[in-house]
């Protein structure tokens, strides 16, 4: 009989999953170098190549690689780049830790916006961004807010926010 016999054990070791999660903490290792040279482009580079390796698999990772694209974009002053990876990270955030994590890094990216007096970028071309968070009813609903302050059109919180986090970086934009 070829194969396994009945009851055998399948003792394969297996080690693409360990190469792969070696190989993101490389990229990582590699993106954080670059960018502490300030050679941004690269370091946005190895931090792409670990989002299409991290996308659906490690959820962890691609969390974190989302809010270091978005710390790059925040040095680049681009505060839109910023918020959209940090929707990115909020859709894949696979637990409620990082998830809450998520909204203060978030509130963060708008009091920064809010110091450097450049809320005005945050009231437009969001039109993917949305789409991507249509089926997440309090992200889309809090990127509606951004939106809808940062243009005049919304005084309030929105009442459906419940993550007091997320509330709280609206309440930033509304002082």
């Amino acid at each position: 009989m070829h194969g396994r016999e009945a009851g055998e054990v399948d003792m394969t070791i297996r080690y693409e999953p360990y190469t792969t999660q070696e190989r993101i903490v490389r990229l990582f290792r590699e993106a954080i170098e670059l960018e502490n040279r300030r050679e941004l482009d690269g370091a946005k580079k190895k931090l792409d190549e670990i989002l299409e390796l991290a996308k659906d698999r490690y959820p962890e990772f691609y969390f974190e690689a989302c809010f270091r694209m978005g710390d790059i974009f925040l040095q680049e002053d681009n505060y839109r780049g910023a918020i959209k990876c940090a929707m990115r990270a909020m859709m894949a955030a696979p637990s409620e830790e990082l998830y809450l994590l998520g909204a203060e890094r978030i509130k963060a990216i708008v009091m920064i916006a809010k110091e450097n007096d450049r809320l005005d970028e945050l009231g437009e071309n969001f039109e993917t961004t949305l789409a991507m968070v249509k089926n997440d009813k309090e992200l889309h609903s809090f990127l509606m807010a951004i939106i809808g302050i940062v243009r005049g059109e919304l005084r309030e919180v929105p009442g459906n926010i419940k993550t007091e986090k997320l509330r709280e970086a609206l309440r930033i934009l509304l002082d």
